[in-house]
């Protein structure tokens, strides 16, 4: 029995080898005859027919409203810059050039706050920026976008040469002198840092190889006039506020209400009790400052008599004087 079951089980394993040797004959025999086929041509796809292209509507831009300077200030900012200044070129307009003066008034305030701090404070840095503001219109008309240069980078030189050309024309002194002065000024200064001291005349004169009398005449030029403030910083107070030249000068002009009063008091108490002529040669010498000839030729008296006359009348202002004395002493304290 055990025989009869694996001679089967050989019978059945060979029949499948068979099968498995038959089908890959079989398949290599229908390779070979589709390669001996040839191959038909492929046929050529129709060109489909294009579609006809769709006109593009050109896109309108919005019109500027010119006579509402609000509006047309926000319609030039939504729109780009090169644009803005393309339609400028084209057509110049007042209303697009004060836009581009607002949009760029911070370069005029940066390139007058860096030629201020290097000025004396009587200098005002608004009228810096209001001569500013002039070279920053010249550089807006003669700006050419042609160039491929930016607008910064252009109007950066024409402001501080407007900026500069303004301190020049305020400036009465001429450029040579104000030239020469700072040439001393520079001279001096590196002399006093190599040495340590105060350069002598001497010293300048060699380092800018200029003789004693041109050195005191380029000194004497460039300090021919100066301005000084009234409104500038003397010096800081404890407090916050700012003490200024005007607030510590001294008016020699106005008078004290307290020395009037007593200056009148006393010239009624020297003159009393003298005759008219007295009176006047008392007030003309003293008071007025006039000398015995003058008092004479005014009052038709000779220089002697009215020498004479003076004499008198001290004498008798001294004894009046005397009786007197305790009028003049101060009043007891309470």
């Amino acid at each position: 029995m055990p025989t009869t079951a694996v001679k089967a089980k050989s019978k059945r394993t060979s029949a499948s080898t068979a099968n498995k040797s038959s089908s890959r004959a079989s398949t290599k025999a229908a390779v070979k005859k589709t390669a001996a086929k040839p191959k038909a041509p492929a046929k050529s796809a129709a060109p489909k027919p294009k579609a006809p292209a769709k006109k593009r509507t050109p896109r309108t831009k919005a019109k500027l409203d010119f006579a509402d300077p609000i509006v047309l200030r926000r319609q030039l900012d939504e729109m780009a810059i090169l644009d803005v200044w393309k339609m400028y070129k084209k057509k110049s307009s007042e209303p697009v050039r004060n836009w581009f003066m607002e949009h760029f008034l911070h370069l005029v305030r940066y390139n007058a706050e860096r030629v201020y701090s290097r000025l004396p404070d009587e200098v005002d840095i608004e009228d810096l920026m209001q001569a500013g503001l002039f070279g920053l219109m010249d550089a807006i008309d003669a700006y050419d976008l042609d160039r491929g240069v930016k607008f910064e980078t252009y109007c950066a030189p024409r402001i501080r040469g407007a900026i500069l050309d303004e301190l020049r024309s305020m400036d009465w002194v001429p450029r040579l002198v104000r030239h020469r002065s700072s040439k001393v000024d520079q001279a001096r200064i590196k002399l006093e840092m190599e040495q340590g001291r105060k350069p002598t005349e001497t010293e300048i004169c060699d380092r800018i190889g200029a003789d004693k009398e041109e050195l005191k005449k380029i000194w004497k030029d460039g300090s021919a006039v100066s301005i000084s403030s009234l409104s500038r910083k003397c010096f800081n107070s404890d407090g916050h506020r700012e003490v200024r030249e005007i607030d510590i000068l001294k008016d020699a002009k106005q008078s004290n209400p307290l020395s009037e009063i007593q200056r009148k008091d006393l010239k009624g108490l020297l003159t009393k009790g003298l005759s008219r002529a007295e009176r006047l040669i008392v007030i003309l010498y003293y008071y007025e400052e006039m000398t015995m000839k003058e008092i004479g030729a005014t009052l038709d008296l000779s220089e002697s008599r009215v020498s004479q006359m003076h004499s008198s009348i001290l004498a008798r202002l001294k004894a009046q004087m005397q009786h007197r004395s305790r009028e003049f002493e101060p009043a007891p304290a309470h």
